[in-house]
């Protein structure tokens, strides 16, 4: 199993290429390894989704689907600026495609955010919204909510644009969740355009510095 050590960590660069390289659970991955993330140390939104689907697996590219469209879209955020890690960070709750169950994608592999989610979430201390898709990042952002997806979602409903907090359940912007979305119409017509008035703001503030007053230089995904 690969462990960190503290200097394996200092540094988002030798991280990621840390994390690219990682096979621990590779014996349990019906399409081999293949770590699909976006990361950047000046990033200012976290999205964290459940684990790349099988399109992703094939192109390496976070969100190459419709459900990146529309989660795009829920955003207001061109692919520019969504797969600029100078502003998003793409980090799924695991990071390779786990394969299909009987009812669509497997869970993400136990393995993979205990041994590396922390150390790259403190890579990014510029980060100031995180959106939590699905049951998994949900316990492992906010643990003190129902795992109840819908609860969560509703607790929105009492946010106004100027009080929106820090972490943000949304339901997984997948076609599977269009029923969803038909029998929850305020999320699309009351919340998501304050969601996308906040992103404006943060998209709007000046380039943020590392912590030796230099910009911080992009990261790319696979």
């Amino acid at each position: 199993m690969d462990t960190l050590s503290p200097s394996s960590t200092t540094d988002l660069d030798t991280l990621l290429r840390r994390v690219r390289a990682c096979t621990l659970c590779a014996a349990h991955l019906p399409l081999g390894p293949r770590p699909v993330l976006q990361a950047g140390r000046s990033a200012r939104i976290l999205i964290a989704g459940q684990a790349p689907g099988r399109k992703v697996h094939a192109s390496g590219i976070p969100f190459d689907d419709a459900s990146g469209q529309r989660l795009r879209d829920w955003l207001g955020l061109t692919p520019a600026q969504f797969y600029d890690p100078h502003l998003v960070a793409l980090v799924p709750m695991g990071f390779c495609y786990p394969g299909t169950g009987k009812s669509g994608d497997l869970p993400p592999r136990p393995e993979c955010a205990p041994t590396w989610r922390q150390p790259l979430l403190q890579q990014m201390p510029q980060v100031t919204l995180t959106i939590v898709l699905g049951q998994y990042a949900l316990a492992w952002h906010l643990p003190q909510l129902p795992r109840n997806i819908t609860q969560a979602v509703e607790q929105l409903r009492s946010h106004a644009g100027a009080d929106l907090p820090g972490t943000i359940v949304l339901p997984h912007p997948s076609p599977r969740n269009n029923g969803w979305l038909r029998r929850h119409p305020w999320l699309e017509a009351q919340f998501l355009p304050l969601l996308r008035q906040r992103v404006a703001q943060l998209l709007a503030l000046p380039p943020a510095t590392g912590d030796d007053g230099q910009v911080s230089s992009p990261r790319r995904f696979l």
